[in-house]
């Protein structure tokens, strides 16, 4: 059972960067999907990006292209996304899900949205980080 660990939120000032890290035990990753989604105070819970760890295809929603960048290190079992320019609207708590059957992140690639999955849709998820940008 693969259970998911999020790290590396914190508080920025708008343009800044940070890297956060998700990641997994139980299971490896060389053949998996990896979501990040994020939920702001008083919002719904939002897609930002996936990616299918075998192949190496990724999703970006569009309030993140060209922003952020979503990469795994098979080796280490994590997956990273780096987030560039943060602006106070990417204020969130960050979470990352797992999908062993790989459908969520081929769905965003063909429908160019990442909805939030059905609870049998992902495999786990993690508790959470929570990035705050604000001067």
């Amino acid at each position: 059972e693969v259970q998911l660990v999020e790290s590396g939120g914190d508080l920025v000032p708008p343009g800044g960067s940070l890297r956060l890290s998700c990641a997994a035990s139980g299971s490896t990753i060389d053949d998996i999907v990896i979501a990040w989604f994020r939920q702001a105070p008083g919002k719904e819970r939002e897609g930002v990006s996936c990616i299918n760890t075998n192949d190496g295809s990724t999703y970006y929603a569009d309030s993140v292209k060209g922003r952020f960048t979503i990469s795994s290190d098979n080796a280490k079992n994590t997956v990273y996304l780096r987030m560039d320019s943060l602006k106070p609207e990417d204020t969130a708590e960050y979470f990352c899900a797992a999908d062993l059957l790989k459908i969520i992140c081929a769905t965003a690639q063909d429908t160019g949205v990442l909805s939030v999955p059905l609870p049998y849709e992902v495999d786990a998820w993690g508790q959470g980080t929570q990035v705050t940008v604000s001067s």
